[in-house]
């Protein structure tokens, strides 16, 4: 038989959590066709001896929707052997939109996801109005990479209701406009129905986004449309319930989840506030079982943290002197706070304020004990209360010390949850979680979370040996994939051929870059990663030692769940 690859020598990792073994593994058609020792040649082969050959990575939480019309690779996720994503999640979607009414769009986008409305206005082609027709263009479009895309609830109400989906609840006519979009759309191949009722998601014009008017019966009877075609994985930004609200929240939960009998899924931390917290919501995953119903919870292999620097954001930037210092370019600021007198006056201003809601939600006074020197990408970090005791300095200064050192050009990471590693590992290992969170697409001048799988890798395998590499591969594969009903995440013969070749020795994040490579010139946080020999997609090498080959075989995936 002739082959259009073969891949020599490596260390095959199917997917499964089977034990590992020395073999070829030969494509033809997009598939593989031989695993084992493979004769004859082939159009193109790869060396993989000291490489582990396993299949593509899956990541089922990001949001490159917009991306995916500007940038053809999916890059970060590509760089980390990530071949197949999931977007469209927590309700925020370009389609269905109607022709005339795209600021609504971008309105539930540009604050609640941090994508850039001017790179939205330079880099989509409108070419649809229902989802159907998004498909159709996304199938159009050059991927190196895999896609499935949800149906996104904010959306969905805009372009049913208009303006009135950020003022209202909807009515019957509403309700049934919707229902018969998103079925259209579940029929078209959209992977689900995804929502957010979490006070964290607003518009740029400080009101909540549409899905968060909508009430609990229309949440409802949308996921019923759901029920009804067997059709989806119903995906949500919980609800800001705290207490003794909760266990009523997760009963509604359980009740939809064996009502619809659609999967429901939603992501979950630890939180230093409440360690243990966590343990009630993941408890609710056995009980919805239990009842017959299908529920896992998503969730991250380290810290979900925000990234400052001076390049892209820092906590002091709507604060007085420093917004007008934070305008300027940034040799301008490094030079300004080498100043004594400008520095001394930033540094009481940070001290002192105003935080808080009179300037905006996001910025509040750093905990300096909970505030960390990114000096490599792995970690463990050492905080700048830490270092500040080891200089016998003041935290603010040493906070600006550091920054200066590198001209500004220095990152920081500011935990909102999971600071707890051993709370970042029981979350991990429960059986009903899937280790996915990256958000890729998105917050791209203050997340960096692409890295999810060579961080699993690089620190939970390699370093603490808390997996088996043959359990953390699976986790990433075929585990994901399976939840989500997608066709990818083994390796067998008929398979599809999405493969990772990776150095099990030196597989890891690198320190991100900030780049100004969005439509319109705005800037984004990058992330690239060392140990990657290839990447194949479709049968096909779109990464060649980190480098993309300039093939787009990628797909719009349909779920089969």
């Amino acid at each position: 038989m002739a082959h259009d690859l073969i891949i020599r020598g490596g260390t095959v990792i199917d997917g499964t959590g089977a034990p590992r073994l020395r073999a070829d593994v030969a494509v033809a058609g997009g598939r593989i066709v031989e695993i084992g020792q493979v004769g004859g040649r082939a159009d193109q082969e790869i060396d993989a001896e000291g490489h582990v050959v396993s299949p593509g990575f899956v990541d089922l939480h990001t949001h490159m929707d917009a991306q995916i019309f500007w940038d053809p690779m999916g890059s970060c996720s590509c760089w980390h052997g990530v071949t197949s994503v999931v977007m469209g999640n927590c309700g925020f979607t370009l389609a269905p939109s109607r022709e005339g009414s795209r600021e609504l769009v971008v309105r539930n986008l540009e604050r609640a996801e941090d994508i850039d409305a001017a790179a939205m206005d330079q880099g989509i082609d409108w070419r649809f109005e229902t989802f159907r027709e998004y498909l159709d263009t996304l199938r159009a479009l050059p991927k190196g990479i895999n896609y499935a895309s949800c149906i996104g609830h904010s959306a969905l109400r805009t372009y049913a209701m208009g303006e009135r989906a950020f003022e209202s609840e909807a009515t019957d006519d509403d309700v049934k406009a919707m229902r018969a979009e998103l079925r259209d759309a579940l029929r078209a191949g959209a992977a689900g129905f995804t929502t957010s009722r979490t006070s964290n998601h607003q518009t740029s014009d400080d009101r909540p986004v549409a899905s968060r008017l909508a009430s609990w019966e229309e949440v409802c009877a949308l996921v019923d449309v759901m029920r009804e075609e067997s059709a989806g994985v119903f995906e949500l930004a919980n609800e800001d319930v705290t207490g003794d609200q909760i266990p009523a929240y997760l009963e509604r939960l359980r009740a939809l989840a064996v009502a619809s009998g659609r999967p429901i899924t939603w992501g979950t931390g630890s939180n230093r506030r409440d360690p243990e917290g966590w343990r009630t919501w993941i408890s609710e995953l056995e009980r919805t079982a239990d009842a017959g119903g299908r529920m896992f919870a998503m969730v991250h292999a380290r810290a979900f943290n925000v990234v400052l620097s001076f390049e892209t954001h820092l906590p002091f930037d709507t604060l007085p002197h420093w917004s007008d210092l934070r305008k300027r370019p940034l040799a301008e600021q490094i030079a300004a706070l080498r100043d004594p007198a400008t520095r001394a006056k930033l540094v009481e201003v940070a001290r002192s304020g105003p935080y808080g809601s009179a300037i905006g939600a996001e910025a509040r006074r750093p905990d300096w004990d909970y505030v960390y020197l990114m000096d490599d990408a792995v970690g463990p970090h050492r905080t700048i209360s830490e270092i500040a005791r080891e200089r016998r300095s003041d935290p603010d200064e040493t906070f600006l010390d550091l920054a200066l050192e590198r001209d500004g050009k220095r990152f920081f990471l500011q935990p909102f949850a999971n600071e707890d590693p051993a709370q970042v590992l029981a979350l991990m290992k429960h059986p009903r979680t899937i280790v996915t969170f990256s958000d890729s697409g998105a917050h791209v001048s203050q997340i960096m979370d692409s890295s999810i799988p060579t961080h699993l890798l690089s620190y939970w395998v390699r370093e603490r040996q808390a997996f088996a590499l043959e359990e953390a591969v699976r986790m990433v594969t075929s585990q994901p994939a399976r939840a989500w009903g997608l066709d990818r995440g083994v390796l067998h013969e008929g398979a599809a051929a999405d493969i990772t070749i990776f150095d099990p020795a030196r597989v890891a994040p690198r320190l991100p870059e900030v780049v100004s490579d969005l439509p319109g010139g705005a800037h984004r946080l990058v992330q690239h990663a060392d140990g990657f020999l290839a990447s194949v997609v479709g049968g096909q090498v779109i990464l060649r030692g980190g480098e993309a080959t300039g093939a787009y075989p990628g797909q719009i995936l349909r779920p089969e769940i």
